[in-house]
């Protein structure tokens, strides 16, 4: 049988560039090898793709805060024949691979916002996950909290600041409209990157000047004070919610030392100590807005649940962490999809997707005279 040829891409120019690794990491070795033959591909962070052939090279790949590349000095191409799909060593020119598939495990902006996935659509490639609508929309926190507000659903109060425009605007009126508790996100960051929580004029202007070296654009959000609980989307037009899991942090908030760095920073408990009531609503909602935002393939949708029992969402995760410790592929495995068959099956839903692409393009690109 002949193996569907896999491009993990992984690394990237963001600064979830580390995190990306660790995911990709498991990923290669749990990846179905008598389905699958895996073509790595690191991006250093300057920008240059390395072929790493089938064997993945790591420094320091057990320490998040120091785990990088092993520069193979072998930097590619893509072929521009969207036909042949072939990796070209950027030096000779000649063929290194074919790509059936493109499996991106690149958290924040060059990957999970929208880049990659033109590239793969520009090259017609599969690829793993969300297209271009989708990942962008579900990157910029901004736009996916004015769509889903315009849609009904519930989101925390929050204020966009926008560098240049009206970033002079100080705590005091942020606090009349939000509160005095806040937090202040990069619009187009995850992993808890350049976030901070803040509840003074001092710390807001520190926070403020921090968050802005990631992004011209910033999130002020109120503090919500509810349960954090998340559930993993997987599918295309049909999608399926996992069972929901709470993240129980040990500080005030969901920090990156709790996810990624600390195995002992949070406590997880799947399922979530929830009624099936809570747990159906919070199930419907999850792929309510996996619809609403355009998504395809998976998607992780994280929730707070009020005293009152009020839900809000937090933020959608369109290419969420797939480390040892992390929530999406943990919540699959309790709900009967273990790490290898979901690999498996997210593959295979963006082959499907790729296919009924090509159909509907097929159909709609005869010349009208």
């Amino acid at each position: 049988m002949n193996k569907t040829k896999v491009a993990i891409v992984f690394g990237g120019r963001s600064t979830e560039h580390r995190i990306s690794l660790l995911s990709a990491k498991n990923i290669i070795e749990a990846i179905d090898r008598s389905r699958f033959e895996p073509i790595l591909i690191g991006i250093d962070q300057e920008g240059i793709w390395h072929y790493q052939g089938d064997q993945l090279q790591l420094l320091h790949d057990t320490n998040a805060h120091r785990i990088e590349i092993t520069q193979t000095n072998h930097p590619i191409l893509f072929s521009q024949n969207a036909d042949q799909r072939l990796i070209l060593s950027q030096k000779t020119l000649t063929q290194l691979s074919k790509v059936d598939v493109i499996f991106p495990v690149l958290h924040g902006i060059f990957g999970e916002d929208g880049s990659i996935q033109g590239l793969a659509k520009m090259a017609n490639i599969p690829c793993v996950g969300c297209g271009i609508l989708g990942s962008a929309v579900g990157m910029d926190k901004d736009i996916t909290k004015r769509l889903l507000r315009d849609a009904g659903i519930a989101v925390a109060d929050f204020i966009t600041l926008r560098q240049g425009y009206n970033d002079h605007l100080g705590f005091s009126f942020v606090a009349e409209h939000l509160g005095t508790e806040l937090f202040l996100k990069p619009a187009n960051l995850g992993s808890s990157v350049g976030v901070s929580y803040v509840d003074n004029a001092e710390d807001y202007k520190i926070a403020l000047e921090r968050a802005f070296r990631y992004d011209p654009k910033v999130i002020v959000e109120e503090k919500i004070v509810g349960r954090e609980l998340e559930c993993a989307v997987l599918g295309n037009q049909d999608p399926k919610a996992s069972i929901v899991g709470e993240v129980i942090p040990k500080s005030i908030w969901y920090s990156f030392e709790n996810k990624y760095i600390d195995d002992d920073g949070a406590r997880v408990e799947i399922p979530a100590q929830i009624t099936e009531a809570q747990s159906l609503h919070i199930r419907q909602q999850a792929i309510e807005v996996f619809r609403l935002l355009e998504c395809s393939g998976m998607a992780r949708i994280d929730f707070f649940m009020q005293n009152n029992g009020k839900l809000i969402v937090n933020e959608i995760n369109t290419i969420p962490g797939f480390t040892n410790i992390s929530m999406y592929p943990k919540l699959w495995k309790k709900s009967g999809l273990d790490y290898q068959e979901l690999i498996s099956r997210l593959i295979d839903l963006a082959i499907e997707e790729h296919q009924k692409y090509e159909l509907r393009f097929d159909n709609s690109s005869k010349t009208v005279l």
